[in-house]
């Protein structure tokens, strides 16, 4: 799952949430319960902003699907992660 930053004037916190593409965070109390934390004494309605970022850029090195040699993401493991994944070992 892609990870976000989401901001809130309120209480100028910024805070890294996991989700999936689709969704979109729009309050202060939707990213503390995404992020298993507590309110604070911002209120839960507080409106949020969900950063830019530069997010994952996979390109491949090593030649073309149809060259002798095979292609080659700058990422190991299947999913993108360098460690692998619980999914694929």
């Amino acid at each position: 799952m892609p990870t976000y930053q989401y901001h809130c004037p309120s209480n100028g916190e910024t805070v890294e949430v996991q989700h999936g593409m689709l969704e979109e965070l729009t309050t202060w109390g939707d990213v503390c319960r995404r992020a298993g934390i507590g309110l604070g004494s911002t209120p839960a309605e507080a409106p949020v902003e969900r950063l830019i970022s530069g997010g994952l850029l996979g390109t491949v090195v090593g030649g073309t699907p149809n060259s002798a040699s095979p292609s080659l993401l700058p990422m190991a493991g299947c999913c993108g992660n360098p460690a692998g994944c619980r999914r694929h070992g």
